[in-house]
């Protein structure tokens, strides 16, 4: 008798078929099939690497210090409104010689766009009034040689230190005091307290106070560094006169023999009839300047809006760039390097 081979029984079949059956649904729904068909109809070049997808083109990363054309002291600003026709600017009386000698230096480079400095041009209002002209848009850029104040900086704007600079107190040369003063004793001076340079070892005659005027951004930085923001005296004429105008040169022929007054080492240095008086036993040299041994030093700023354009972006890199700082060095401020 034959002995048939007996095979699975029904019920693996039907499993099997369920199985099959279940992973091509799935693999139909999943998009799997959809994809290996696809794969499998392309045509098959030997040795051919499959081409990636096309990807839009992106700009290289580099680190700011790579980015071309940039100094390594590079500020970064929002340029996006347009290059303007002219170029204005307005502020600081005592920042003239750095804003002309930058203009001067940056017209050669970039002759296209004429250049500015006060209004009008060459009369620069000071440092509050160049502030002032640069939030209602009158102007650009504006010179500051004092920093901002909190309202100033609501309002959106940037100070961006270029130099240094340091305020000299001064005396007429034929004054017969010849000491210095403690910072301290400036102070008393500027305030009232002190009235008679007999009180700092001096001859017995008044002090006659030749105070700058209060638009002066000189004025904001004396009454910041040593009256640690409190007021002035109040006028007492002849005794105590606080200048109307922005001006150091009348000031300085006024001293005579028992006058005081402050101003910029810059223009205050190579007059003839004028001398410095040291601060805190420290005269204001560069080198003084520097280590900040001399108490009355200060930086200088280039001020820019929230919003400005490349050609002020350019110019403010300008005087940061080893030739704008020693331009900047050649006009009697120091470089910030």
């Amino acid at each position: 008798m034959t002995v048939r081979p007996s095979g699975p029984p029904p019920i693996v079949y039907i499993l099997l078929l369920a199985i099959l059956g279940g992973g091509g649904w799935y693999a139909y729904r999943s998009g799997l099939l959809d994809s290996f068909l696809k794969r499998g109809n392309a045509p098959s070049v030997p040795g051919q690497i499959p081409a990636a997808q096309p990807q839009a083109p992106t700009a290289p990363n580099l680190p700011p210090a790579q980015a071309p054309n940039q100094p390594p002291s590079a500020v970064n600003l929002d340029t996006s409104l347009p290059n303007p026709a002219v170029l204005q600017m307005d502020g600081s009386v005592t920042m003239i010689r750095i804003v002309l000698a930058l203009k001067s230096g940056y017209s050669q480079r970039n002759p296209a766009i004429p250049i500015t400095y006060g209004i009008p041009d060459g009369k620069p209002n000071g440092s509050n009034a160049g502030l002032k002209a640069l939030m209602e848009g009158r102007i650009q850029l504006a010179a500051s040689s004092r920093p901002l104040n909190a309202s100033e900086v609501q309002a959106g704007l940037q100070a961006i230190p270029v130099a240094k600079d340091a305020l000299a107190v001064a005396v007429g040369v034929n004054n017969p005091y010849k000491g210095g003063l403690t910072l301290q004793q400036l102070a008393d001076i500027f305030q009232g307290r002190i009235t008679n340079w007999s009180q700092v070892g001096g001859p017995d005659r008044p002090i006659r106070v030749l105070n700058r005027a209060p638009q002066s951004g000189t004025y904001s930085v004396f009454q910041e560094l040593v009256l640690l923001g409190l007021p002035f005296a109040p006028d007492n004429p002849p005794y105590f006169t606080t200048a109307t105008q922005d001006a150091t040169t009348p000031l300085l022929r006024a001293l005579g023999e028992d006058g005081i007054t402050y101003s910029t080492v810059d223009q205050v240095q190579n007059q003839q009839t004028v001398r410095m008086v040291p601060i805190d036993g420290q005269m204001p040299t560069r080198e003084a300047i520097q280590s900040g041994r001399y108490p009355l030093a200060r930086n200088v700023f280039l001020v820019v809006p929230q919003k400005t354009s490349p050609v002020v972006a350019d110019f403010i890199n300008y005087a940061l760039s080893d030739q704008g700082q020693q331009i900047i060095g050649r006009t009697e401020f120091i470089p910030l390097r």
